[in-house]
């Protein structure tokens, strides 16, 4: 009992998997972060665009 107690200690197995979920989640994290900047700022440029085009008279 202690022996697998002493090699389950010694087993850095989970240890990996822990680092990879939270860099995983720091990536999606700020991937997510970006989007939303991304959006935010596109959408104005998209509704200056279109006011501008409304606006606009053609002879």
């Amino acid at each position: 009992m202690f022996d697998k107690l002493k090699k389950f200690r010694r087993s850095e197995d989970g240890a990996v998997t822990v680092d990879w979920v939270v860099l995983t989640a720091a990536v999606v994290a700020l991937a997510g972060v970006a989007i939303v900047s991304l959006q935010s700022a596109s959408g104005g440029l998209g509704n200056n665009v279109g006011d501008t085009l409304t606006n606009t008279q053609i002879d």
